[in-house]
């Protein structure tokens, strides 16, 4: 296990992005028979919206120790990047923030009717958080929501969120627990909701070996939703903190949201073992992360 926390964060975020990169191939309709196959899809694999916004959480911490929200937001839009696949809602704030000088906080929570975004893009980026404060579970809550809040203030959104950095947190502080027990960890400081709710269910569904068996009643992110991404996602993790492949696997080949399903897991894997657990190949094959994220190629 890493014992520093940059490089627990790190290491997360590497993991997190080839997760992502390699999970959107299979949006490809020619790459589908090597998913079923469990075959790496053909060169290149680009990381999506998923990494790049994972990238400016990372930077964010790394700068000032903690979620500065304005910060995180000017990261956001500086670095928005259109072809990477962002939501529409997200697209447009984030060109509002940085073409316009929109208000986050204005935009966030104008959203979806002033009901705000429950999707599971604050889930998505949020693992390195949780590798970084690994340290202190109660400090990890507060500051994933933090975190969240800038582009999800739905309750669902945020808890989605705190649920991914718990989780993060957990593999890489706790050296050996049952994947019920672990599960139960999580689930302990989840906000009350249909997150939480989900994340009981996989306790219940721990006992199953079928990736797909699981995903048929905790969802896959087909509704790009946390309730309906996060549950799966960690109960895969659960299963798989030592080992990477696996986790990918069983990952992918439920389909959904594919990408993000496997950032969140890629990324809550690593920080228990490091990017040594990643295949040399996956990583070299993926797309560097950029410059400007500060941890190197």
């Amino acid at each position: 296990m890493i014992a520093d926390r940059r490089a627990r964060a790190a290491a997360s975020l590497r993991g997190l992005a080839v997760g992502d990169a390699i999970g959107s191939c299979f949006f490809v309709p020619d790459n589908v028979p090597a998913l079923r196959e469990r075959r790496l899809p053909p060169d290149p694999w680009y990381w999506t919206d998923d990494a790049e916004m994972a990238c400016s959480v990372f930077a964010v911490i790394d700068r000032h120790d903690r979620i500065d929200q304005d910060a995180l937001a000017a990261s956001f839009a500086k670095h928005h990047d259109f072809d990477r696949g962002y939501g529409p809602g997200v697209n447009r704030m984030l060109r509002l923030i940085r073409q316009e000088g929109g208000d986050w906080r204005q935009l966030a929570a104008e959203s979806w009717d002033g009901r705000g975004s429950w999707g599971n893009g604050a889930a998505m980026r949020v693992a390195p958080l949780g590798a970084w404060f690994a340290d202190d579970v109660e400090r990890t809550v507060a500051e994933a929501k933090l975190s969240a809040e800038v582009t999800h203030t739905h309750p669902e959104g945020v808890a989605g969120a705190i649920a991914v950095a718990a989780a993060a947190a957990l593999a890489a502080s706790v050296p050996s627990v049952h994947e019920a027990e672990f599960l139960r960890l999580v689930a302990d400081v989840a906000p009350p909701g249909l997150v939480r709710d989900g994340i009981e269910n996989a306790i219940r569904l721990i006992h199953l070996d079928d990736p797909r068996s699981a995903a048929a009643s905790l969802g896959n992110g087909r509704e790009i939703s946390a309730p309906d991404t996060v549950p799966f996602c960690l109960w895969v993790a659960s299963k798989h903190l030592d080992d990477y492949v696996a986790a990918f696997w069983d990952t992918a080949i439920v389909g959904g949201d594919i990408d993000t399903n496997c950032a969140i897991v890629g990324g809550i894997v690593t920080t228990r073992l490091g990017v040594e657990d990643i295949p040399t190949e996956w990583q070299t094959r993926c797309e560097p992360l950029p410059t400007w994220a500060g941890i190197g190629s």
